[in-house]
């Protein structure tokens, strides 16, 4: 059974938010090896998310973080 896709619009403000949090990681005090590989682990595991509503959720946490 085939997901549907995301909406293209969430999708786009997710990777951008991504890159974001990548450029802040260089600066990060334990250093960006350590950083990218948590990054990318808590992106991964809401990578199965399709509810518009839970998206928009995980996108307001990570600006959250970000800030």
């Amino acid at each position: 059974m085939a997901l549907p896709p995301p909406n293209p619009v969430l999708r786009r403000q997710v990777i951008q938010l991504y890159k974001e949090l990548l450029h802040m990681g260089k600066e990060y005090p334990q250093g960006y090896s350590y950083f990218r590989p948590r990054l990318h682990r808590a992106f991964m595991s809401k990578a199965g998310l399709r509810d518009e509503g839970e998206i928009k959720q995980a996108i307001a946490t990570a600006q959250f973080v970000q800030k």
